[in-house]
């Protein structure tokens, strides 16, 4: 594209963000034959489809990179003003962020930045072995990310290890655990995961025993939940040895493998984008995790 329009990309970002139209026109304060107009001018300047007209809409390729850029520049506009919030709209902020870490560390690390609120964050949950692709693809300005690929103008930043156990409730342990933690019992027992592309399971599974063999599995796509099902004995299955030692404590959760867990390295991926908001952000994620994971 030789120009800018950056009233169509507003109107691109409003659809994608909103999933629909009619939606993107409410926020938008205009009509909704005025946001298809927009989005029309932006395609012929782009000289390609930038949506894909669906329900809800999805962006093509071209789309995607036009809506990363746009968001980019709102991130650099926002620095500009000295006291954001201040008689203007707070600047919005998208980070992907695997479930665990969101019920664990990240609340302290965003404290300080909504508490009064600085900024207006949409925090994704994704797979840590997934949220790579949506800063790849512009949809995110950062990540908490398992992933080591580098994506160019971006900075990756380790943030240590969370340590995965492998936990039942004492009846569940031993009804299906009483002679051990074998492939035969594996092979019976229910087990819990996040959902199907969750493998943190398959990994310890084959980190324990070299192998991998079919089990049978409930899946459950919540953190809290996650653990309350095992706790109530339906289960067993891999935690965060964050977000359980209470249980462990009083003892409704056992550990299956005392001494034993997997420990999945977390890396902070963000664009290289330098404003104050931006710094502060990615110094609170860095310094927090590094104070709870190991």
């Amino acid at each position: 594209m030789r120009q800018v329009d950056y009233r169509g990309l507003a109107a691109l970002d409003a659809v994608i963000g909103h999933g629909s139209f009619e939606k993107a026109a409410a926020a938008l304060a205009i009509s909704q034959p005025a946001v298809s107009q927009r989005i029309r001018t932006l395609e012929n300047l782009a000289g390609t489809p930038l949506v894909v007209r669906s329900q809800p809409p999805r962006p093509t390729e071209a789309g995607q990179r036009l809506i990363a850029h746009y968001r980019q520049v709102r991130l650099l506009e926002a620095a500009l003003d000295e006291q954001p919030g201040q008689g203007g709209q707070l600047p919005a902020l998208a980070i992907a962020v695997n479930a665990d870490s969101a019920a664990t560390w990240l609340p302290e690390a965003l404290a300080p930045l909504l508490t009064p609120p600085s900024c207006l964050l949409d925090i994704q949950l994704e797979d840590q072995d997934h949220t790579l692709s949506r800063l790849r693809e512009g949809r995110v300005f950062a990540c908490v990310t398992s992933e080591t690929v580098e994506v160019a103008g971006t900075t990756a930043t380790p943030l240590g290890l969370m340590r995965y156990i492998c936990v039942a409730a004492p009846a569940f342990a031993a009804s299906h655990f009483g002679a051990g933690f074998s492939a035969t019992a594996l092979g019976r027992a229910p087990a819990l995961v996040f959902n199907r592309r969750d493998t943190v399971l398959d990994q310890y599974l084959l980190q324990r025993l070299g192998t991998l063999q079919p089990y049978p599995c409930h899946s459950l796509p919540s953190s809290d939940p996650f653990v309350r099902f095992i706790e109530a004995g339906f289960a067993y299955g891999m935690v965060p040895l964050l977000q359980v030692r209470a249980e462990l404590a009083a003892g409704t959760l056992l550990d299956l493998t005392p001494g034993d867990g997997l420990d999945v390295p977390l890396i902070w991926h963000a664009w290289d984008i330098q404003t104050p908001l931006t710094r502060a952000l990615t110094e609170r994620i860095v310094g927090t995790a590094r104070k709870w994971l190991l």
